[in-house]
Parts: C-alpha cells; structure tokens; sequence
C-alpha cells in the first residue's frame, strides 16, 4: 500500500495553507512507499536551494521510517548513526521530513518540507501528515 496522489495532494494543500498561515515560503515534497516523489509544491519565492531538501527530507523520512530530526539526532558524533547523512546519496538529518502512516498504522509516504527555521519546516509538515492521516 502506498500513499494516493489525492492523499499526497491533500497534504501538500495543509502544508501550503499552514505555510500561507505562518507567513513562510516551502518548498514541499511527498514521496509513496517507495520513496518516488509523488506530489511537490514550490511557493512563489521560496529558496531555490530548499527544492532538494525538502525532497532529501521526504526521502529520508521514508528510507527510516521516523521523523529525519529523530535521526539527526542519532546520527551525531558518539550516536549510533554517526555519518549516516553521507549513505543513499545524500540524506537530511535535521527536522522537517516526517514519515505519512494509513488508518492501520503502515507507512505509505513521507512528507518533506523546507524554506524556514527547522522548526517551522516541522510544523508545516506536520500539517501535511495531520491532512491524511486524519489526526
């Protein structure tokens, strides 16, 4: 089972009305069960450079299974996933890519988000996950 397109649009339209809300310009990326880029979103203006990321946060979120600021912190010197960043090609150990669960529970996607401060690339994704996952 992998997250639908009108899932991933769902959650690209929360995270986009949550970013409009807060006044920050996303990049925002969802990516299914696999990790295949699904659905994205570039806001007017929003940093070019965060394009990637927002894609690497989604990645990253799916390749793990857990928020990517849960494996940031995992992956600092003396942590148990120390250098991991530099496996897959490139991943992104600090929040804003958060893993999209069905009613049961099982991953289907992950959504990631970036243009702000970490916190605020969180919450917007947060939006996204809380539009499918219905929370």
């Amino acid at each position: 089972m992998s997250i639908t397109l009108e899932q991933a649009q769902a959650a690209i339209k929360a995270a986009h009305e949550k970013s409009l809300e807060m006044g920050v310009k996303m990049n925002i990326a969802v990516v299914d069960a696999g990790a295949n880029l699904t659905a994205f979103a570039r806001m007017d203006d929003a940093w070019l450079g965060s394009l990637d990321i927002s894609i690497k946060k989604a990645k990253t979120a799916r390749y793990f299974d857990m928020p990517t600021g849960t494996i940031g912190g995992l992956s600092q010197p003396g942590g148990s996933l120390f250098g991991i960043e530099h496996s897959n090609l490139g991943l992104i150990t600090f929040p804003g890519g958060i893993p999209i669960k069905n009613a049961e529970g099982k991953i289907i996607g992950a959504i990631g988000v970036s243009g702000d401060s970490v916190e605020n690339d969180h919450t917007v994704a947060e939006a996204g996950v809380q539009a499918v996952e219905g929370r």
